[in-house]
C-alpha cells in the first residue's frame, strides 16, 4: 500500500467517525493548552522577576568589598582579563554643608574617576562629565533637597508634597561646600567652590533618591589638604573613621560571559564580591524547579486527555474488524495495520497539539492585557509600583516541550489499540457482518 493509501485510510475512518474524532482532538487540545498556559506563568513571573533585579544595575558590574581599599588594589583589578573598567567612589565620610544661592543643603561628595566613569555609561539626564577638578555632577534630586535658610529654621512649614526645593536649571550654575570633622563641627574656612556641569538620571526605582555631588577624583588630595589645615586629629587615630573616604570599588567585565570568571579570579585573592549573575543563579534554581513542576502538572491534563484517544483508537480497531481481516487476506503485513493506526492517533495529537499553541499564545496576550487591569483595580493603584508585569510568557522552548508530550502520549495511546489490531484472525474477521 503507497503513503498515499494510507493517508486516505486514515481520512476516510476520520470522516466517518467526525463527532467522535472532534472530542478527542478537543480533549487533547485542552490538555495541551492547560499545559503551555500553566507553564507559561512560570516563564513570565521569572522574566519579571529578572528584568526586575536588572532594572537598576548594570549585568556585568561586581561589587568589591575589602577591609583595606584603595585605590591602588582598585588599579590592580584592572589587569585582570576581561575587566573593562574599574570605578572606585570614595565617598567623603565627614560633615559636608552645601550653599547654593540662598539655600542650603546636605549633600554628600563621592569622588570618582570619570574616564573610568564614562566607559561603563555614567547615565545624565543633562549636561556632560566633569573634565576639571572644580566641575562636579550633581544627582538627580540635588535642587530638590535643597532648603532656603526659613525652611532649615523651621520657620516655614512643610506642605504635603515637602518643600519646593530649587526648580530652577543647574548646569553651569556655582555653589560651595564647606565641610566638617567626623563629630558634625563645620570648618569656618577653606570652602570648596564647585561648578555644575551635569545632572545624573534618575535612579531606576521611583523610591530612591540621590542627591550627591559626584566630583572628580583629582579634587580629593584639596579636600585633604583642608581637613588637615582645620583639624589636629590625625584620621589613623580617629575612633570612628580610618579614612577620609570610604572606598566602593565596582569592577566591570567585557560582557556577561565573563562576570563569572572575573568573581572568580577576586574571590582567589582574598576579596568579598558581589554580582548580580550569582542573584541570578539561585533565582534560576528556583524558577527552573518551578517550571519543571508546573509542566509536571500539566502532563497530568495530557494523561488524562490520553484516555478519550485510547477510547477512541479501541473502538476505530473494533469497527474495522473486516476491513482489517480484508487488508490480511491480501497480503498487508502486521507493521502496516500497526503504522495505519498509529498514524490515526498521531493525527489527532498533531492537530489538538496545533490547536492548543494558537489557543495558548490567545490566552497568552488577554492574560498580559486583562491582569494587570483588574490586579490594578483590586489594590486601588494606578500601576504596580512601575514594575512591569508579565503574568504569561510562552518561549519556543515551552512550545516544543509540550508539543513533544502532546505527540508522544498520542503515540503511546494508540499503540496499544494498534498492536490489537495486528492480531486479529483472518478467519474470524471475514465473520463479521458490516
Amino acid at each position: 500500500m503507497q503513503f498515499k493509501d494510507q493517508i486516505d485510510f486514515v481520512r476516510q475512518h476520520i470522516s466517518k467517525n467526525k463527532l467522535r474524532v472532534f472530542m478527542t482532538v478537543l480533549a487533547a487540545t485542552m490538555g495541551t493548552a492547560f499545559l503551555i498556559v500553566l507553564a507559561s506563568v512560570g516563564f513570565g513571573i521569572h522574566d519579571t522577576i529578572t528584568k526586575e533585579i536588572l532594572s537598576d544595575r548594570k549585568v556585568t558590574e561586581i561589587q568589591v568589598y575589602a577591609s583595606e581599599m584603595s585605590q591602588e588594589i582598585a588599579d590592580e583589578f584592572k589587569k585582570i582579563d576581561h575587566v573593562s573598567a574599574v570605578v572606585n567612589r570614595q565617598e567623603f565620610n565627614a560633615q559636608t554643608e552645601t550653599s547654593f544661592k540662598n539655600m542650603k543643603g546636605n549633600n554628600g561628595i563621592i569622588a570618582t574617576d570619570f574616564i573610568e566613569e564614562g566607559k561603563v555609561g555614567f547615565k545624565l539626564a543633562e549636561g556632560r562629565l566633569p573634565e576639571n577638578p572644580n566641575e562636579v555632577v550633581v544627582g538627580s534630586h540635588f535642587g530638590q533637597f535643597l532648603l532656603t535658610e526659613e525652611e532649615a529654621n523651621g520657620e516655614v512649614e512643610e506642605g504635603e508634597e515637602g518643600f519646593k526645593g530649587y526648580e530652577g536649571n543647574l548646569v553651569g550654575e556655582q555653589f560651595t561646600v564647606r565641610l566638617g570633622d567626623f563629630n558634625g563641627d563645620m570648618f569656618e574656612k577653606d570652602e570648596l567652590k564647585l561648578t555644575i556641569v551635569g545632572v545624573a538620571a534618575p535612579p531606576a526605582r521611583d523610591w530612591f533618591t540621590d542627591q550627591s555631588i559626584y566630583t572628580n577624583a583629582s579634587l580629593i588630595p584639596t579636600i585633604e589638604k583642608i581637613y588637615k589645615a582645620n583639624t589636629e586629629v590625625e584620621l589613623d587615630d580617629h575612633p570612628d573613621a580610618m579614612h577620609l573616604f570610604y572606598n566602593n570599588v565596582m569592577v566591570y567585565a567585557n560582557n556577561l560571559e565573563n562576570v563569572k570568571a572575573i568573581t572568580k579570579t577576586l574571590k582567589d585573592q582574598g576579596h568579598s564580591v558581589y554580582s548580580v549573575t550569582e542573584e541570578l543563579d539561585q533565582l534560576d534554581v528556583f524558577f527552573f524547579a518551578l517550571k519543571a513542576g508546573l509542566i509536571f502538572v500539566g502532563t497530568i491534563a495530557i494523561l488524562i486527555s490520553s484516555i478519550g484517544i485510547f477510547n477512541t483508537m479501541t473502538m476505530a480497531v473494533t469497527e474495522r474488524t473486516r476491513e482489517i481481516g480484508v487488508m490480511k487476506a491480501i497480503g498487508a503485513k502486521p507493521q502496516l495495520i500497526q503504522r495505519l493506526f498509529l498514524m490515526e492517533s498521531a493525527w489527532i495529537g498533531i492537530l489538538g497539539t496545533f490547536l492548543a499553541i494558537v489557543i495558548s499564545y490567545g490566552v497568552s496576550i488577554i492574560a498580559n492585557f486583562v491582569l494587570p487591569i483588574i490586579v490594578t483595580a483590586a489594590l486601588g493603584e494606578e500601576d504596580l509600583g512601575g514594575i512591569q508585569v508579565k503574568f504569561s510568557i510562552i518561549p519556543w522552548q515551552l512550545v516544543v516541550i509540550a508539543s513533544t508530550i502532546s505527540i508522544s502520549v498520542a503515540m503511546i495511546s494508540g499503540w496499544r489499540p494498534a498492536r490489537k489490531a495486528t492480531k486479529i484472525d483472518v478467519i474470524n474477521a471475514l465473520r463479521t457482518e458490516l
